[in-house]
């Protein structure tokens, strides 16, 4: 469903009434949530928001998004959780079982065939048709997509594992993946370690696996699985230890630590890196959901995953506050219910001592390859369109109705048109007579029996007005974009809404190659104002950005001095608010 980049309708908060309504729809979907994982899921106070967008095939699907990642999607009244939230609680659906090769075919829009499930030692989970399943990877408990059985688990083994045995909705590496942190999936080591005595036919030295040995495999571990195997009810120390590997933190046994110990290093190792590395005095003030999912995140070691619920704190509220507490940063509610770090002491000891790590080679690699590009305006040029009543003039040159020219060629055919046919008047040079095709084009109906010549400028005019207007955009490295019509500038404009608060609405970012959510998110941190994304209601494909106050100045440092878009394309900006007076 999301193999396929998506689109956006809107992108708003979540109000404290939707929330509860939210918590008691998953409640009853997914009856093994426990109330304080529902709260955990859906949590009272911290950033939520809910996102309608339209799949590639045009599904309306309806996201919630928790601390930057999607956590639920909506589709025909039924609740899905993401693979975000099947790595915080993998146990939450039956799982069942693939090679790490049908991934890439899977994230690509394809179902999941039978023949490609690996039937474990104690069988397959028990399902019926329509149940929703997570599928995993061997060697992980960790879910990398969710589908919808095709069939019951009798009906697959009776079917000898033939046929499609999933209809795959959400996987790891689609786009709904990518609009969250794009984090990999945790290490969660499978309950029952003991491996198939036919694993040792996999190659694991080969990049790409033998067709015969992968069935082969297939085959005999579908043998197994049809073995029933007694499992006994007391947990073995291995399998203690398998449970606190959770997210990639291995326990060590001579290490007293616990699980939630080793998060909370976790939580102020990410914490005291991002404010020593990734944050500036300029950057502030800042929202705490913003410093999380930007900064904190980033800065999580390569093979571990941060999750703030498996801390001690619980919550990132909390967390700061106990930072406050210790000096470290200020944080304040600016506006309601929304809090942000304020101010930082750089030249606190906790922050001074941390010893930044080293990054790995590949993270340094990825961190290249994923660097935000500078923005780069792109090259305009005004171009004219052939209607239809005058084809007869510019046909003979190879250019039919639609065709585009720019403002020279058009002067280059007019001129080449009157000397071709003989027109430029020989008793004076500067006039150019009026054949049928000319009248047709340039001349008026009033006109075609009175006029008889034309000044060389009056021509050139006249042809000009009469051509349909276009234009062409070149990005850097890109090949030109041709569009007929008129270019429309990026459009500011200020509203009131209630309680006579006005609000900042920008339009037509798309056309300059600005993204409407890149540019929510900047004005977001440095207006310190809430952001609303929604499609423009007089213009197709196109998103409006709305932010609460006057934030016309803003806008204006941002478009000119920084993007250097020429304040030609700009409309608006002398709306903005006069020094000393209130937005």
């Amino acid at each position: 469903m999301f193999a396929k980049a998506f689109r956006v309708k809107s992108n708003s908060a979540i109000k404290g009434s939707d929330r509860r309504k939210l918590r008691a729809d998953v409640a009853a979907a997914f009856p093994a949530f426990s109330p304080e994982q529902l709260s955990e899921l859906v949590p009272g106070k911290e950033e939520l928001n809910t996102v309608k967008l339209y799949a590639h095939k045009g599904d309306a699907v309806t996201v919630y998004v928790s601390g930057g990642n999607p956590i639920l999607f909506e589709l025909k009244g039924n609740l899905y959780p993401t693979v975000y939230t099947l790595w915080s609680y993998p146990s939450l659906l039956p799982a069942f079982m693939t090679w790490p090769l049908v991934l890439e075919k899977l994230a690509g829009g394809a179902d999941l065939m039978l023949p490609g499930i690996v039937v474990p030692p104690d069988g397959l989970p028990q399902v019926q048709q329509g149940d929703l399943c997570a599928i995993t990877l061997v060697g992980s408990r960790a879910p990398v997509a969710i589908g919808v059985a095709t069939m019951s688990t009798a009906e697959m083994l009776a079917s000898g594992l033939k046929g499609r045995g999933f209809t795959v909705l959400h996987t790891y590496l689609d786009h709904l993946w990518q609009s969250g942190d794009k984090s990999s999936p945790p290490s969660i080591a499978p309950l029952d370690q003991e491996p198939p005595e036919c694993m040792g036919n996999v190659k694991e030295e080969s990049s790409v696996q033998d067709d015969s040995v992968l069935q082969s495999d297939m085959e005999c571990l579908t043998l197994q699985g049809d073995k029933e195997r007694r499992v006994s009810n007391e947990k073995s120390p291995s399998e203690v230890t398998d449970e606190l590997r959770e997210e990639g933190m291995d326990q060590d046994p001579a290490d007293s630590k616990t699980f939630q110990e080793q998060m909370d290093e976790l939580l102020q190792r990410c914490f005291f890196h991002a404010l020593k590395c990734r944050i500036t005095k300029a950057d502030l003030p800042l929202l705490t959901s913003t410093f999380l999912s930007c900064h904190m995140f980033s800065c999580c070691p390569e093979g571990q995953q941060l999750d703030i619920k498996k801390s001690s704190y619980k919550k990132l509220s909390k967390f700061l506050h106990h930072m406050m507490k210790q000096q470290i940063v200020q944080v304040k509610e600016l506006s309601k219910g929304v809090e942000s770090i304020i101010a930082v002491d750089w030249k606190h000891p906790s922050i001074t001592s941390f010893i930044v790590p080293e990054p790995s080679s590949a993270a340094q690699i990825v961190q290249e390859d994923t660097k935000e590009k500078p923005y780069h305006p792109p090259e305009i040029e005004f171009l004219y369109c052939v209607p239809a009543n005058m084809t007869a003039l510019f046909q003979q040159y190879g250019h039919k109705k639609g065709s585009t020219l720019s403002g020279s060629e058009v002067r280059t055919i007019i001129i080449d048109y009157a000397k071709e046919n003989n027109l430029v008047d020989a008793d004076n040079k500067n006039l150019v007579k009026m054949d049928p095709i000319l009248c047709d084009c340039l001349l008026d109906k009033d006109e075609q029996h009175t006029v008889l010549k034309l000044p060389w400028d009056k021509l050139l005019t006249r042809c000009l007005d009469r051509l349909k207007p276009a234009y062409q955009v070149t990005f850097p490295g890109q090949e030109p974009i041709v569009k007929k019509g008129n270019l429309s500038p990026i459009d500011i404009t200020l509203a009131k809404r209630t309680y006579n608060k006005k609000v900042t609405m920008i339009r037509n970012l798309e056309a300059y190659g600005l993204d409407p959510y890149s540019m929510a998110a900047t004005l977001q941190q440095r207006c310190q104002a809430s952001v609303t994304i929604t499609p423009a209601s007089d213009a197709k494909d196109t998103m409006q950005v709305q932010i609460q106050g006057n934030q016309i100045n803003h806008l204006s440092r941002l478009l000119l001095e920084e993007y250097h878009i020429p304040r030609k394309y700009i409309r608006g900006l002398e709306k903005a608010p006069k020094p000393g007076k209130k937005k």
